[in-house]
């Protein structure tokens, strides 16, 4: 039978979701906490794959077994062996049609910012400080120039293994509460790093060492090298997953 559940876990500890040679990922813990719960082996597929340093909320998992357990089973029996930072937050049974990754119609990230003169003590981990003034309006505008199917080779990583980097960003918002600058991304997929990318070059533009209109230019260019930083992991938080209703996978909350 094929089980889904739903996670959210703290990324600081560990190095990214996948099961490391060397370091903890994500998937290991829950994988051997299942373990237990199963009394066999469990292997895990995730929606998509967390780097070093970057949290969840709702991450989105299925794995085959023979153990038959109630959802609330599979729920209690692997929080009871997970760590404090990691939290399965729902089980389903599904169909066996039903996959987290290759089923999923699209995947939304929230990236923090904290904006002000002195760094945080309690958000260290959780928010990337930045010093200088950001204009939030300005980077709001410039990140719409990335809505839409397009090339963002500009933005993947060097060593993205995807073969296309074309990519459907459905949303993309950059919104300020205070100190807190918040940047919402909603897209069918996500290359590697293309959400810190995405946001190092938007925090360009927010300084005021570029108009809005670059970031189209930095996009056409297919180049990494033209736009801005990648910006560190502990900001960036995967928040959802979709997938269609008739597999029943709980809407993140």
């Amino acid at each position: 039978m094929r089980i889904a559940l739903g996670i959210e876990y703290d990324g600081t500890s560990y190095n990214g979701w996948q099961r490391q040679k060397n370091g903890i990922g994500v998937q290991q813990r829950l994988e051997e906490a299942l373990a237990v719960v199963a009394n066999e082996d469990i292997e895990v597929v995730c929606a998509g794959r967390t780097d070093t340093g970057v949290h969840a909320s709702g991450q989105v998992v299925h794995f085959d077994t023979s153990a038959e357990r109630s959802d609330r089973g599979w729920l209690l029996g692997a929080n009871t062996n997970l760590p404090p930072d990691a939290s399965v937050t729902w089980a389903r049974h599904v169909s066996d049609e039903f996959h987290a990754r290759f089923s999923a119609t699209g995947r939304s990230y929230r990236y923090v910012i904290l904006n002000r003169l002195e760094r945080s003590a309690l958000h260290r981990h959780r928010a990337w400080w930045v010093y200088e003034p950001l204009d939030d309006k300005l980077m709001h505008e410039a990140a719409q120039q990335l809505l839409g199917q397009h090339d963002f080779s500009a933005f993947r990583a060097a060593g993205c293994q995807a073969k296309s980097a074309t990519r459907e960003l459905t949303a993309i918002s950059v919104d300020r509460d205070g100190d807190w600058l918040t940047i919402s991304v909603s897209a069918n997929a996500f290359l590697m790093h293309m959400v810190r990318n995405i946001t190092g070059t938007l925090a360009v533009v927010g300084r005021g060492e570029q108009p809005p209109a670059w970031v189209a230019d930095v996009l056409e260019n297919r180049d990494r090298t033209a736009g801005g930083i990648t910006a560190p992991p502990h900001g960036l938080t995967l928040v959802s997953v979709d997938y269609p209703e008739e597999f029943g996978i709980p809407a993140a909350y």
